[in-house]
């Protein structure tokens, strides 16, 4: 069964509580938003250490490097299991990047369909912070999960 890892980052600002979301790139998801944008997660194999495949998907989505003291800065969150069948495990840290230096890694693939032609697109193609209340609207709802659990772990720093 394929599996995947991710990483949610979250930051405070004036007490108020963001997560970083990521817009998946290519013309599928040109025009869409709500329900659409996810953690920053990939494929990871099973002789593969998952936190380290959510750090090494996170670099390649991002092209940002989680530089942190010690593993125990992330905080393990309960696998989702997609519709699909793929489980996704995360782990959330706190940590702030400046979205508008995010520079994703390309995907191929046949663009428009059947046209014989490869084209590159973006693996995402923007990222931002969001409030809670918005990143629950922005979000896969499967990854909604995510975001339910570090508030719960957090809440008593809230």
């Amino acid at each position: 069964m394929k599996q995947s890892a991710g990483i949610l980052l979250y930051k405070f600002t004036d007490k108020t509580i963001f997560f970083l979301l990521v817009h998946p790139g290519g013309p599928f998801w040109k025009n869409k938003d709500l329900e659409s944008w996810s953690i920053p997660k990939g494929e990871f194999t099973s002789d593969e250490d998952p936190l380290e495949g959510a750090k090494r998907e996170f670099q390649e989505e991002t092209g940002f490097e989680l530089e942190v003291d010690s593993e125990a800065d992330f905080i393990a969150l309960h696998p989702v299991k997609l519709k699909s069948g793929k489980t996704i495990f995360a782990w959330a840290l706190e940590f702030d990047i400046d979205v508008t230096l995010v520079k994703s890694n390309e995907f191929e693939m046949e663009w428009p369909p059947k046209s014989g032609k490869l084209q590159s697109f973006p693996e995402i193609d923007k990222a931002e912070w969001f409030q809670t209340e918005n990143a629950l609207k922005k979000i896969n709802p499967a990854q909604a999960d995510f975001i339910v659990q570090i508030i719960s772990k957090i809440s008593s720093s809230l």
